[in-house]
């Protein structure tokens, strides 16, 4: 599906000379394509969407960090460019859940899995993982998680 849309709009942007939007779907495809030779080398199957929203996350967190690193090299150009390929990027990921609905869900996933201690995050996370793919920061969740263990 996720496939699909982005190959539709490569086709869009090229009959609207849309030359950094053209640029990044092909990016984008090319890192789809890399991935799925890399799993298929491990024995597995394609990249499922779920999983291709991950990759998506991955790649606008090195965007971001780019762009953090380009502010302070003094080249706003640049950083201008990496932020125009993060919003193509992130127009195929579905909406991010609040910071509230994030907590909630790490709650869920704690009584889901009987969770008692830091020996169980592992647990959590993968719970989270399967039912909010591309919809948190599991950086950020797996701190509240671990504040949520702890505490």
């Amino acid at each position: 599906m996720l496939r699909d849309d982005i190959n539709n709009a490569v086709k869009e942007a090229m009959k609207a000379k849309n030359e950094r939007k053209l640029s990044t779907l092909r990016m984008v495809n090319s890192t789809i394509k890399n991935a799925d030779i890399e799993a298929r080398g491990s024995g597995k199957p394609p990249l499922s969407d779920a999983d291709l929203l991950g990759v998506f996350q991955k790649m606008i967190k090195q965007r971001q960090e780019s762009v953090e690193l380009y502010e302070k090299g003094g080249r706003a150009e640049l950083a201008a460019q990496e932020r125009e390929e993060i919003a193509v990027i992130s127009a195929y990921l579905p909406k991010q859940m609040s910071d509230d609905d994030v907590k909630q869900a790490i709650s869920d996933a704690i009584d889901e899995t009987g969770a008692a201690g830091m020996k169980d995050m592992g647990k959590v996370i993968a719970v989270l993982k399967t039912k909010y793919a591309g919809q948190m920061d599991f950086g950020k969740a797996s701190g509240l998680v671990k504040a949520a263990l702890t505490g």
